[in-house]
């Protein structure tokens, strides 16, 4: 089977694969009729509402719930003493609750739910839950937490959540080596995800079975923290995802809470329920990006050569763990982004805080490396009065460079130089570097240029497989059952477009089924860009084993070897006799007839790798992709208002599966990117947030977004179905210090605290 996937994975004729094809939702999306989690009503449901703590730290003594429930129309409300396993839950370890029981640890925390025939009633039913607290000391800025006698706010000690260290060399010796060397501080916020659907789930009972319509992005594991907390077998519990709206890492744990709640109160009352959050809920529930402390140190040679770095990375993770860890980790091992260091220290922590929870958000914690390691560059080019692009260029990591884990990048293209050396090209990025710089008036451009690597897949992270199951009906149609979920980054489309090319077949041949822990297998989370890559190879698998099998009926039927059959365009012909064929569709009915199996499963498991935690040594991910941004921008000096004019795009993400998603990928990351570079930022005064809307939390719109030069520059890669690569979180993670780099082009001053807001830039002016 891998031979025969393998000659397929690497052909050039392909048929599918590569095509704008249309994507598989957007018909429903576009005329309105696609069915989200709050459109569905079940007969009978109560609506529930949530109850929020307006304590920041603090123990619950005691929750009085008769004034609520003397209410008409009041059915049931719950507290974490209604869980029926007191015990905590957890994404990387257990230090979570559907509803505390001891007590909150940041503002808003839900900490009861209302069940009632109408939503009126569930919300007036909140004004009539009286809580008695004890107040706890709080802390809210995290080196403050990491300090003997801080306030302890989760289960482990000193607040650490996670820490890393990775040596390599001799960091000190490398820095006495160095002619010039340069070190800065950098921070970064708090952003909130902003996904149009807020978070929604319908809890139905069922007998002995519990269903729930959820908007999780990750189901099996919301359902196996669920099974847990409710005492539920695992077979009991069925989770159903619709489309969802927007998800962007936000839906990965934090829906949990919300779909527990609702499941909660079904297994009270008995009854189905419906709970729904607003966006006031939504944001000051969900959790946000990390913000990131960022101490970085660099020594270079006269002539530009890097030989030392050290680093010290510290990222708040607010109030619960959710992935934190695993944000921690990828941060920490992309530190020194895509330049080569012979001498390296970097030491990491993800810590506890009474802030709201941070987790998995677009980027997973290489947003915040990437704007220290391009900025400190551009820091120590100045020093050394190089361009910034010369001396990038003359660091960036080639084949056979080594990480700073000491892993050796092989076995793919390493094309960070060929994407760098296009930029200058495409964008005349030192043509205009230079006139940008004669700009005397009010108003002053700039230009900018960053660069990446980023890891494909979970990589050291943890175990990483994907599984799918594949059925070819009678017709001939084919349906896809996985859990891979399609949060808007069109994943049916291009797993669609994969089956459909192993298989020969027409595009619209393929159906994709919604995720269903029921039917469906677990693939792990759709998150590190996976979805392509895991996806398409455990689903390539399932059809190949379908494949073969007719393959041996269409040999037997068109009486000549199997090694002659060829599927294509929906037709089954013999390669030396073309004249001999049977279309796909009368094929499939045939091997019905014969009982042939005709609906498999597919496996895959990521190679294996030998990251060792403890060291902060070894290979960190299988492969990796590249990207390259260069942006333009405009500054006005008397409001100190900054404007992107255009972003260049370049990208190696191995093959492209679907130009048309690929470049809505970009254009999406890339308003994530000016977002926050320049405005985003979720902020809290003393633990309580300060914007809980979008009247107040500013995202980019529209009417100011930039020309925007996207260019793909594709080498295969051996290790992926078809050489296609991670493309939707490599879309973003550099176009902040980009545009950060085009500001200090610009106005010869260096902003080293994102967002660079009209008033930083005043206050530089100024300086």
């Amino acid at each position: 089977m891998e031979k025969e996937l393998q000659q397929i994975f690497t052909k050039n004729d392909l048929k599918i694969v590569g095509k704008a094809v249309r994507r598989i939702d957007a018909i429903h999306k576009v005329t309105g009729t696609a069915r989200y989690t709050a459109d569905y009503y079940v007969p009978g449901m109560l609506y529930a509402k949530v109850f929020r703590s307006d304590r920041i730290h603090a123990i619950i003594k005691k929750i009085d719930t008769s004034g609520a429930l003397r209410l008409p129309g009041v059915v049931a409300v719950v507290t974490g003493r209604d869980l029926p396993n007191k015990a905590p839950f957890g994404y990387i370890y257990p230090d979570e609750w559907i509803l505390p029981i001891e007590k909150v640890r940041y503002y808003g925390e839900g900490i009861a739910a209302v069940a009632a025939t109408s939503k009126e009633a569930a919300e007036r039913a909140l004004d009539f839950i009286k809580v008695e607290y004890e107040d706890l000391p709080a802390v809210f800025d995290p080196e403050e937490a990491m300090k003997e006698g801080a306030p302890q706010v989760g289960a482990k000690k000193r607040n650490l959540m996670n820490e890393l260290h990775t040596k390599k060399g001799d960091v000190e010796k490398g820095f006495d080596e160095s002619d010039a060397v340069v070190e800065h501080e950098f921070r970064t916020q708090r952003i909130e995800h902003s996904y149009l659907e807020p978070e929604a789930a319908v809890a139905i009972p069922e007998g002995d079975t519990l269903t729930i319509i959820t908007n999780s992005q990750y189901p099996f594991f919301a359902r196996y923290a669920l099974a847990h907390s409710l005492n539920i077998p695992l077979n009991k519990l069925r989770l159903i995802t619709p489309p969802l709206g927007g998800s962007f890492g936000g839906k990965d744990s934090s829906a949990i809470w919300c779909t527990g709640k609702a499941a909660l109160l079904a297994l009270k009352t008995g009854k189905p329920v419906k709970l729904v959050y607003t966006r006031e809920e939504s944001m000051i529930e969900s959790n946000k990006r990390h913000p990131f402390i960022m101490r970085y140190k660099v020594g270079a040679t006269n002539d530009g050569k890097l030989l030392a770095l050290k680093a010290l990375n510290i990222a708040d993770g607010g109030a619960y763990p959710s992935s934190s860890a695993v944000v921690l980790f990828r941060a920490h091992v992309h530190s020194t982004g895509p330049y080569e260091f012979p001498n390296v220290q970097v030491d990491s922590y993800v810590v506890y805080t009474n802030n709201v929870l941070a987790g998995a958000m677009r980027g997973f914690g290489t947003p915040q490396v990437n704007f220290a390691i391009d900025s400190i560059l551009e820091i120590l080019a100045t020093k050394l009065d190089m361009d910034p692009v010369d001396l990038k260029m003359k660091n960036l990591v080639k084949n056979r460079s080594t990480l700073l884990t000491g892993q050796i990048l092989d076995g793919h293209v390493v094309s960070s130089r060929q994407l760098l050396k296009r930029a200058i090209e495409l964008s005349e990025y030192k043509k205009k570097r230079e006139l940008y710089k004669q700009d005397k008036g009010r108003y002053r451009r700039g230009i900018g240029i960053a660069n990446s690597i980023r890891g494909v897949s979970f990589g050291g992270e943890g175990f990483d497989y994907a599984n799918g199951i594949i059925t070819v009906h009678e017709d001939g149609s084919v349906a896809i059952a996985t859990g891979i979920i399609d949060g808007g980054q069109g994943a049916k489309t291009v797993l669609s477009q994969i089956v459909a090319e192993v298989f020969g077949i027409p595009y619209d041949y393929v159906y994709y089924l919604d995720s269903d822990t029921g039917v469906v297998p677990n693939p792990l989370t759709t998150s590190a860009s996976r979805g392509t890559v895991m996806g398409g190879h455990a689903l390539s698998r399932a059809a190949i084993k379908i494949k073969s099998r007719m393959t041996k009926v269409a040999a037997e039927v068109l009486k000549t070897k199997e090694e002659n059959i060829v599927f294509e365009d929906g037709v089954v012909f013999d390669r030396t006799d073309k004249s001999k064929r049977i279309s796909f569709k009368d094929l499939a009915l045939l091997c019905h007839q014969r009982a042939e199996v005709m609906t498999e499963s597919g496996w895959y498991s990521a190679p294996p790798l030998t990251w060792n935690p403890e060291t902060g040594t070894g290979s960190v991910y299988f492969t990796f992709s590249y990207t390259t941004n260069v942006a333009e921008v405009e500054v006005d000096t008397e409001t100190g208002n900054v404007k992107v004019l255009r972003i260049y795009a370049l990208h190696d993400s191995g093959r492209i599966v679907n130009p048309k998603t690929a470049r809505s990928q970009v254009y999406g990351g890339l308003s994530w990117a000016i977002g926050f570079a320049l405005f985003e930022d979720f902020k809290l005064k003393n633990g309580i947030p300060q914007q809980i809307n979008f009247d107040k939390y500013k995202i980019l719109r529209a009417i100011d977004a930039p020309d925007i030069s996207i260019e793909f520059i594709e080498n295969p890669d051996p290790n992926c179905p078809f050489g296609a690569k991670s493309l939707a979180e490599p879309a973003l993670e550099i176009g902040g210090p980009a545009i950060i780099d085009a500001i200090y082009n610009a106005i010869g001053k260096r902003v080293d605290s994102l967002p660079a807001t009209p008033e930083k830039i005043l206050r530089l002016l100024k300086e």
